[in-house]
């Protein structure tokens, strides 16, 4: 049996968004995996999502498409990396479908690419949600935090959690 692969964070590379939530894991997971509810809390608002394409599989898809508050469309494609359902799910915005490389990242006006591990462990009625997002430099690392990486995934974690509630 394979056993997932276990990540341990770099201070200098990677950045982690860890909280518990008041939603069982299975619920985090469906929220995850399936593209239309996906689609209802992935971007922070007054962003929002309007197209998700996955392939939970490794080297399957996993597509998005945020649009601004503007109206402007950012796409964005990668490649599932790791799935364990309940537990694990990684991909990375560096390789397209079917581990196709791509150039520094699947989404236009992105200068760097990234390696996402979302990680759900029960915890006392409800689950420990970790998201580590792995970087291959600290200017990348940087750029993403200073684009917002805490506050927009945080309040993505909240909108996933009123999402599922609702389910």
């Amino acid at each position: 049996m394979t056993r997932p692969i276990v990540h341990v964070p770099d201070p200098a590379l990677d950045l982690v968004l860890e909280r518990v939530v008041d939603v069982p894991r299975e619920l985090v997971w469906k929220a995850w995996t399936t593209p239309e509810i996906l689609m209802r809390w992935f971007a922070p608002l007054p962003w929002t999502t309007v197209a998700c394409e996955l392939d939970l599989r490794p080297g399957g898809v996993f597509k998005t498409v945020m649009r601004s508050p503007e109206g402007q469309d950012f796409p964005g494609v990668g490649c599932c990396l790791e799935v364990v359902e309940h537990e694990k799910f990684a991909w990375t915005s560096v390789l397209g479908p079917g581990y196709r490389p791509l150039g520094p990242s699947g989404r236009p006006g992105d200068e760097f690419g990234f390696t996402a591990v979302i990680s759900l462990e029960p915890h006392q009625g409800g689950t420990k949600y970790t998201a580590l997002v792995i970087h291959g430099d600290p200017a990348s690392r940087k750029k993403h935090e200073d684009m917002g990486f805490h506050g927009g995934w945080a309040t993505a974690l909240e909108q996933l959690v009123a999402t599922v509630k609702q389910l």
